[in-house]
């Protein structure tokens, strides 16, 4: 009993022995100028040491090494030996120019490369990665690249994740087809020009892609075509003027497009036919006048739609309807004209709460009001009646007659509403019909007060002597 209770009582530390001879080779072969630490095994921490070169040794128990914001120049072949268990690997932030064909030769299992913000590096030999079988995720962003060889992923089967941001490329790089394990693609703000047929040929897998930022001005007819599995897809901020009329056929698992800041005038009621699974869509900061019936149609999932800084008049009932039950909606900075066509939106606003911010362009009569304050007359038959615009002109070349016309029926519809203001007899004050919205009084006072001409001035004041004496009268004998 005493050898099995002292057996049990020296277990543990026999177990332990592997996991401290790990930790102590670790930091026995730490390089100078780096850390090494126990995190995730044998983590060596070389960034911001100064480092011209890459160290000649590292710890073969390494499994991740950080060289981050170095002055590191060159990597040669092998420039790590072999490392079987390094998974991640960082040398972002320095200043390599040139990468040896070969030079990550000895890392079986690296699942991760980090080689972002090295703008000097601008070429890639077809061979760079070779050997990287187990490789996951690649960072390529903001390293001056103006293109990379078409095989250069040749031996990247496992390639999941490829970070190319912020380059100079003009095309969709061709190393990227056939890729049947890429995910995620990230290609903002470079200078791609467009998306041909088969710059996506073959990526079944993809879910996500980005190519906001850049200079794309056409994408061809069934350019997703192979990318069925796709969930994000970022076009905005591009020179797209239009679009093919299948061009997201096949994107049923598709939740978010963004479409925004491109030269867009219409929207097509083909386009969105498939995306019965989109939850969110971008079409702000186009130039959208026209939305045709049946273009949101098959949205059944839709839960935010942003159509602000636009040049939309009208929405129509018949449009919006597929996705009445939308979550959020915006409508800002759009040239809206506020008459009865719009009365189901104001409606709609009031009653979901989910919408402001949307002041009227015309008619003048509500110029500059929201929409939600517009107040909508009725007829004896109890129809909407459009808000009147205003008989207000502008300074021209005009007849003395009708300036003299037009001048007297701007300041009599004026006093008319000050003296009724005042609670003045009906009678003596001018019988200019009301306006519906009384927020315009003041604009037209000041277009009154800016006068239309010395003449224009001069009638206004004498017209207003002869309309306000009479009130002074009642008001003296009261």
């Amino acid at each position: 009993l005493t050898c099995v209770a002292m057996a049990l009582l020296w277990l543990p530390a026999i177990l332990c022995i592997p996991h401290i001879h790990a930790v102590w080779a670790c930091v026995r072969s730490c390089p100078a100028s780096c850390v090494c630490t126990r995190e995730r095994s044998c983590s060596i921490l070389c960034d911001r040491a100064g480092l011209q070169q890459i160290p000649s040794e590292f710890p073969c128990e390494a499994s991740s090494i950080n060289l981050d914001k170095n002055n590191i120049k060159f990597v040669s072949e092998r420039a790590f030996g072999t490392l079987p268990s390094l998974k991640s690997l960082s040398l972002q932030h320095n200043n390599i120019s040139f990468i040896t064909p070969g030079a990550f030769k000895g890392l079986p299992r690296l699942t991760e490369l980090k080689m972002a913000h090295n703008e000097y590096i601008r070429y890639l030999h077809t061979r760079t990665f070779t050997a990287l079988k187990r490789l996951v995720k690649l960072d390529l962003a903001d390293c001056n690249l103006f293109n990379i060889p078409d095989r250069i992923f040749i031996e990247l089967p496992a390639l999941q994740e490829l970070f190319c941001f912020q380059n100079n490329f003009r095309r969709i790089p061709g190393a990227i087809r056939g890729m049947e394990n890429l995910t995620h693609v990230y290609l903002e703000r470079n200078k791609i020009e467009a998306v041909a047929y088969n710059s996506l040929q073959g990526l079944m897998k993809l879910k996500y892609l980005n190519l906001q930022d850049n200079r794309i001005n056409v994408i061809h007819d069934r350019a997703f075509q192979d990318c069925q599995k796709m969930e994000y897809l970022y076009l905005n901020d591009n020179l797209l003027s239009d679009l093919p009329e299948n061009s997201f056929d096949g994107l049923r698992h598709l939740k978010m497009l963004n479409l925004g800041g491109n030269f867009l005038r219409n929207v097509s009621n083909t386009w969105f036919r498939d995306l019965v699974e989109l939850e969110v869509l971008y079409l702000d900061r186009n130039r959208i006048n026209y939305i045709e019936e049946g273009a949101l149609e098959n949205l059944t999932s839709l839960v935010s739609l942003h159509l602000n800084s636009n040049s939309l008049t009208t929405l129509p009932f018949s449009v919006f309807q597929p996705v009445f039950f939308l979550g959020r909606l915006y409508l800002f900075r759009n040239p809206w004209e506020c008459d009865c066509k719009l009365e189901w939106l104001k409606d709609w606003m009031e009653n979901y709460r989910l919408v402001r911010d949307i002041p009227c362009a015309s008619p003048s009569s509500v110029a500059g009001i929201d929409l939600a304050d517009v107040l909508f007359d009725r007829s004896p038959e109890g129809s909407c009646l459009d808000p009147m615009e205003l008989n207000v002109t502008s300074y021209s070349a005009t007849p003395t007659s009708e300036l003299h016309s037009t001048t007297e029926s701007k300041f009599s519809s004026l006093i008319s509403k000050l003296l009724l203001q005042e609670g003045l007899p009906e009678e003596m004050a001018n019988s200019t019909e009301a306006l519906t919205n009384t927020t315009q009084l003041d604009r037209l006072a000041d277009e009154v007060s800016s006068g239309v001409g010395e003449y224009a001035i001069s009638c206004s004041f004498h017209l207003l002597a002869l309309i306000t004496a009479p009130a002074v009268i009642v008001l003296q004998s009261e």
